[in-house]
Order: structure tokens, then sequence, then C-alpha cells
């Protein structure tokens, strides 16, 4: 009896494992996660088991089933299963996602964020995620939390290299929902419980600098930014602007396509605006297929948090000579994920391509280098119009 049960516990493990790495493809969506990722979205249909996998798991099954003194959680061990497999890839994007985590990914992915509300950057190699900032009306911010403040512990577990990414999924969470977070500040160290909640989510600020330079700061690229984009510049230039800042500082990513949908505004129509390969060396070249609305002088702001998607617009810019890159390097984040759904609504994401520039400048562990390199000063306390010296070079430039 023991026996048959395995068999049948096991043969849905592996159901769950082959769907998510075999089956055949029907839909696909393209999107770019926040902070480290490309992504997009696939529904795959089901496939057959694996015997020595199968095998195994039965086996470790029968012994639990038989020593193991206590309760046997099903539903949480199909889960590690799953998990522990696609971790055992070795990627630093490759994760499993259960149908609750599934859902909360493409939400965030398509602007419709619930959560805690900040923008975080969580660097895989350090082990560390930083909070670069808590959004407007946002629980984090009524917590008090701050640009710069590092997570060291979530519901009481250590951030490490080993976890990070899981980590940081686990910020993440229903509607609801409490979450707590130990935070480093400096020399200090203290622990908040934060609620999550439903936010609405502006991807836009915006206003008009002395000179009649529009300055436009795009916090990420997640769904429905390149709409709101355009509703600013076209705000700005009915009020006389004549040039204009685009600031994509701390900008980890988002929504591949609107990247793309901005770079239409900007760049010429059918000149290239992204290269994708993948891993058979198979190129996808994306292409401007709309005029240009946007034709005075741009700079774009960047820095070591600006990532993915962020990296696609500023490298088009620079290789076009549609805009002047200015800041410091960035971040280096130049491979897509795909994210798959799976046919019990659980997901599968893991690097599927790897992009370049249009004049095919790598980006992966390498980032966007600024046409002119302006450093903040490292005293710097708050950030203010007057100290920040990489906008006052912008308005330089753009005041020639």
């Amino acid at each position: 009896m023991k026996t048959s049960k395995a068999e049948r516990i096991y043969r849905v493990v592996m159901l769950i494992i082959i769907t998510a790495l075999i089956s055949s493809i029907i839909t696909a969506v393209v999107v770019n996660e926040r902070i480290t990722s490309s992504s997009s979205i696939k529904n795959i249909a089901e496939g057959d088991g694996t015997t020595g996998i199968e095998t195994t798991l039965a086996a470790i099954r029968t012994i639990l089933e038989e020593e193991y003194i206590g309760e046997l959680d099903d539903e949480r061990m199909l889960e590690m299963a799953v998990k522990g497999y696609v971790a055992g890839v070795g990627d630093e994007y490759t994760a499993y996602y259960t149908p609750e985590e599934m859902n909360q990914e493409y939400d965030t992915a398509m602007g419709n964020y619930v959560g805690i509300g900040i923008y975080m950057i969580v660097n895989y190699e350090e082990g560390t995620i930083t909070i670069v900032e808590a959004m407007e009306n946002s629980p984090a911010l009524e917590a008090g939390l701050q640009e710069n403040d590092l997570i060291t512990k979530v519901d009481g577990e250590e951030v490490t290299v080993d976890n990070v990414s899981e980590i940081s999924d686990k910020i993440k969470g229903e509607e609801g929902t409490s979450v707590k977070l130990e935070i480093k500040r400096g020399e200090e160290e203290f622990e908040v419980e934060i609620e999550r909640r439903r936010i609405e989510v502006s991807h836009i600020e915006s206003r008009m600098l002395d000179g009649n330079i529009a300055y436009i700061q795009v916090l990420d690229f997640d769904g429905g930014v390149a709409k709101e984009f355009k509703e600013n510049y076209e705000q700005l230039k009915s009020e006389g602007a004549t040039s204009l800042i685009i600031d994509i500082r701390s900008n980890g990513g988002g929504v591949v396509d609107e990247a793309i949908d901005m770079l239409e505004m900007i760049c010429d129509n059918s000149s290239t605006l992204l290269i994708e390969t993948d891993k058979d060396g198979k190129e996808t070249i994306i292409k401007s297929e709309a005029e240009p609305i946007i034709d005075i002088p741009i700079v774009v702001l960047v820095n070591g948090s600006s990532a993915s998607a962020s990296e696609i617009f500023a490298g088009a810019l620079k290789d076009h000579n549609k805009a002047t890159i200015i800041g410091t390097q960035t971040y280096g984040k130049g491979v897509i994920q795909t994210l798959m759904r799976l046919s019990d609504g659980s997901g599968l994401k893991t690097t599927t391509e790897e992009y370049c520039t249009p004049n095919r400048n790598k980006i992966n562990k390498v980032g966007i280098e600024p046409n002119i390199v302006v450093e903040l000063p490292a005293d710097i306390e708050e950030l203010t119009d007057e100290n920040d010296t990489q906008l006052q070079r912008a308005i330089e430039e753009l005041k020639k």
C-alpha cells in the first residue's frame, strides 16, 4: 500500500517537473521582470515522466513513510521537490513559482502591484537586497523604510548568496498578509512587520527645469510606463520644453515591450532597437515600427543600478546617437528569462536568451558605458538638484 501511494505521489512530482522542462509551447507574451530579469509568459502542455528520478524520489518517500516520526505535508514536499530540482540548474535567474507566486510575478510585471511597496536591487553575487526607494502611499514608506536600507532577514530567514533570489521573492505576497523584515541602516539594525496591500503605482515623475528643460524620471519599465511617459512628455512639450532629461538611475527593469515602445518615440522608423540570441545562436532583431515623436536634444542619466530594460533603452539611444548618456557604468544584466505558466497555474522561469545593443555591444556582465562619466559625491546624505552632479552635468550639456 505504501509503495503504491509513493508511486502516485511522485508521478505527480514528475508531471510537474517534466511539464516545466519539456512541454510544448502554446502561446507567448514578452515581458521583462523588475530589478534583475527579462521574461516572457507562456502556457505549456503536459509531458511524460522520467523513470530514474521517479524511482529515486519514490524510494525516499517510502523510507520517510516508514521511518519519519512526524506528519508528511504532501503539498509542501511536492513544491520543495520541484524548487530544489530547478535550483539545481545553478542559474541565479532560474526559479520555480507556485501558483500564488506566479500570479504575483505576473501582476507585478503588468503593473498590478500588491506588496509592501519598495523598489529594490538584488545583488546575486554578493547576496544582498538593497532598497532603492519606498513607493508613495505604500506600507513600506509608512513603516519608515528608506533608500539604501539593507534587508538582511525576511520572516526570520537570513539573506545569503545561496538564497537571495528565493528570499527576495518572499517579500512579495497576498494582499492582507504581513512580512517581517530585518533592516540594517548604517550601524543600526531593527525589525519591522509590514502588511502587504494593493498599491497604485506611478512609473513616472516629471517636472520642468530652468531653461525649458523637461525632466522625466522613469522609475521602472513595468506595464503602462510607455503610455505614461508619452503623456508626461507631451504635457511638458506643450509647456515649452526644448530639451529633455530622462532619468533611469536605479531603474532595475520591467517589461521589454515597454522599453521598445519608448524607444520608438525617439529612434528612426525601421532602425534596430535590440538583438536577441537564443541557445542555438538564432538571432531575433527587433526594429522600430513607428515614426518618432521626440525631436529635441536628450540626455539619459544612468548608474550602477540601471539594469535590464534600462540598459536596452540606454544602449539603443547611445548606439543611434539619439541621446548623450551621463552617469556611471550600468549594472550589466543582459539576459532574458522566459516565464512559463504550467497547467496547474505554477510557473518556471529560466534564462533563454542573451541580448545586445543595436551595434552588437555585449551588455551581460559588462553594462553600458556612459558617453560622459560623472560620479556622485561620496558624502551626500540627501540628494538635491544642487548637489546632484550628474543632473547638473546633464543640464550643462543641454545648455551648450
